[in-house]
Order: C-alpha cells, then sequence, then structure tokens
C-alpha cells in the first residue's frame, strides 16, 4: 500500500509534522488493516502544481455556453440569471470588474479569457485542497464548481475532501444548486454532472 498520501492528509489535518510515536502508531494501524481488510484504494495525488483537463474545459462549456450571438457574430454580454443583473456574464461564463452591460468580445476574447480563467481557478482549488490526495477526475470536478460558483475555500465539500471524504464530498455538490435565493434547474443539471465526474 502506498502511504505517503494517507500521510500527508493527515499531517494537513494535524497541521504539523509527525511525532516519531505517532508514526509508529499510524503505521501499525495500516499494517492491520492491510492484513484484515482489502487493500483501500486512494486516489493518486496529481503532480503539482495540479491543473485542470479537458475534463473540465468540456464541462465547463457544457453549462456556460458561449451565448448572446449578435448578427455580427460579437458575443455581448448578459444579466445573471438569478438577481437580473450583477454579476454581467459574457462568453464561457466570464465575469469581472471588466464586464458589464454594454460588454462586447469576439469568439476569439471569449475563448482566450475561458483558457485564463480556468489556468486561475485551478490554482486557487489546488492551494485550497493542498496535498490531499486527488485524481484528476475529482480535480476536474472542483474546478468545474469553482469556476462556476467561486466557494473552493469555504465549501463544506472542499473539507471532506481533504479529509478522505470522497462520498460525503460528492453529496456536498447539490446544495450549490441556487442563484438569487432560487432553485434553478441549470444548476441543479450542473452540480449533479459534477458530482458524477468528481465520483468516477
Amino acid at each position: 500500500m502506498h502511504r505517503k498520501p494517507l500521510f500527508d492528509t493527515v499531517r494537513h489535518l494535524l497541521g504539523r509534522g509527525f511525532r516519531q510515536h505517532e508514526v509508529a502508531a499510524l503505521d501499525a494501524a495500516i499494517d492491520l488493516l492491510i492484513e484484515s481488510e482489502p487493500a483501500i484504494s486512494l486516489p493518486e495525488p496529481l503532480a503539482r502544481p495540479r491543473k485542470a483537463s479537458e475534463g473540465a474545459v468540456t464541462l465547463i462549456k457544457q453549462f456556460e455556453g458561449c451565448a448572446r450571438r449578435r448578427s455580427d457574430g460579437q458575443i455581448e454580454a448578459y444579466p445573471d440569471p438569478g438577481t437580473g443583473g450583477q454579476p454581467w456574464t459574457i462568453g464561457w461564463g466570464a465575469t469581472g470588474a471588466d464586464i458589464g452591460q454594454d460588454t462586447v468580445w469576439s469568439q476569439s476574447e471569449c475563448d482566450a479569457r475561458l483558457s485564463q480563467d480556468i489556468a486561475r481557478y485551478a490554482a486557487e482549488v489546488d492551494q485550497a485542497i493542498s496535498h490531499a490526495p486527488t485524481s484528476q477526475n475529482q480535480f476536474d470536478a472542483l474546478v468545474s464548481f469553482h469556476y462556476n460558483t467561486g466557494a473552493i475555500h469555504r465549501a463544506t465539500l472542499t473539507r471532506k475532501h481533504c479529509a478522505g471524504d470522497y462520498a460525503g464530498a460528492a453529496a456536498e455538490f447539490g446544495r450549490w444548486s441556487k442563484a438569487g435565493g432560487q432553485v434553478l434547474r441549470g444548476l441543479v443539471r450542473r452540480r449533479e454532472a459534477e458530482a458524477e465526474l468528481y465520483a468516477q
């Protein structure tokens, strides 16, 4: 059994390194588990810094779309469906201080912003989950979640993931289906797709 991911996770939860007697106690507990149970399979940690794959890009594009294309081929901003106003969104779900009611971009500008935003959100997810063992599918699902909610640092699902409670983390996606205080069917479907990818 590859023990480093487990030790890294416990070290992260403790917020400090191990004392020698703690290492010995953990080793003994793991040996006992190996002798009495089938091998425990933990996700192999990705190389750091971790990056989103095409799985994240595909999922984000599937639910963001690239809406509000004008007859001239340009793409204009649209209001948040939950609030009817802020935050204004354009292209593949891009928001920010540089985007307002009158913002208009080309397709190439939308695509470039998507790549920049995914890289930024992936870096924030990587920071939030620290050294927790994480598969590529889990990471991609978390990036899609964070891209849409911006909540990776405060979400309970992040804490559950870092604790190795993958079933509990997967169940948390569904709690993030509201915008403007209302449950939106599009968000329900997105959280279901993210949870499904996370659990693969």
